[in-house]
């Protein structure tokens, strides 16, 4: 059973592997899911890093580089001996990366994608066969506003959190048909080490884009620590949606978060609309699809008839 303030709110206690859990979304949240009485695995490339939650009776911490397959392997079969199952798996762990396209080094870019989007997805592959088992379990993807809309100086950043909006959008349609959700959570900026020591920018930066790249990479540096988000109070949002049993498939956090995505739906509706008639010229004339229709229908009906009269002679 669930356990909140000593109280059971479900029938079934829910088993939580969390990623990322040092700092930040991961680490509030697994201090949350804790204090709920969930068992809870609790990972981090350093477990020095998450000695507190370490010492919890319900937890299990394990060391956990989501780049390395062998590490990953090993936490997935730890947990799995331990509980016997993974019930929720939140995806936390991710880096970022601030520079103006030109001026992004390709390592430190594929860095950001195997942390991102090849160790998410690996994380995903590893829990998949158990949840498929037993017909049940929620994945939790964690990207960002960032998954929605574009910024200056982040542009590979987006592409890796588009990239997790993708993936998580396509494996819902596949796995909800066996009783497994998928939720993916679009914070906005919220008071977690992101902007601070999580994330690096590129050594060489270009005159031409101060204004742009560079005003925005200036602004994320000063603002860390200030923002808005309450990393509690987002903990909770997750939680409670896990716990309800239908969460949404996208979970805003965040004032300018929802006020962001809102604000990318009028603009994605406005520029379609510009191009509506454009977008459907560019299909055969219906009339002419009709023909060509009618005339495989022709041909079809003539192959049938020629067969049916060798048959008969």
């Amino acid at each position: 059973m669930n356990r909140k303030n000593g109280q059971s709110t479900t029938e079934k206690e829910l088993v939580w592997f969390i990623t990322g859990c040092s700092t930040g979304f991961g680490h509030e949240l697994a201090k949350q899911t804790l204090e709920h009485g969930y068992p809870t695995v609790v990972t981090a490339r350093n477990v020095e890093d998450i000695k507190d939650l370490a010492a919890d009776p319900h937890s299990f911490a394990l060391k956990l580089d989501v780049t390395d397959r062998d590490q990953a392997e090993k936490a997935v079969k730890a947990a799995i001996d331990k509980f016997g199952r993974i019930d929720v798996l939140v995806n936390n762990a991710g880096i970022g990366y601030f520079a103006a396209v030109e001026e992004s080094e390709e390592d430190e870019v594929r860095k950001m994608f195997d942390v991102n989007v090849f160790g998410l997805s690996r994380m995903i592959h590893l829990a998949l066969p158990g949840m498929r088992k037993h017909r049940s379990g929620c994945i939790v993807n964690i990207s960002s506003l960032a998954g929605i809309c574009t910024m200056p100086s982040l542009g590979y950043y987006n592409a890796t959190k588009f990239a997790v909006e993708g993936l998580s959008g396509a494996l819902a349609k596949e796995v909800e048909p066996l009783g497994i959700k998928v939720m993916v959570v679009e914070p906005s900026g919220f008071r977690t080490d992101w902007a601070g020591r999580s994330a690096d920018e590129s050594k060489h930066q270009i005159d031409d884009y101060g204004p742009t790249a560079g005003e925005a990479r200036q602004h994320l540096r000063a603002i860390s620590g200030k923002q808005a988000g309450d990393p509690v109070r987002a903990a909770q949002a997750i939680i409670e949606a896990v716990e309800s049993g239908s969460p949404p498939h996208h979970l805003l956090l965040g004032n300018q978060s929802y006020d962001g995505a809102m604000a990318k739906l009028k603009e994605l509706k406005q520029d379609f609309t510009a191009v509506e008639k454009i977008a459907r010229g560019a299909d055969f004339p219906p009339a002419e699809i009709e023909l060509q229709k009618q005339a495989a229908g022709l041909y079809s009906v003539n192959k049938r008839a020629a067969v049916k009269d060798r048959r008969a002679s």
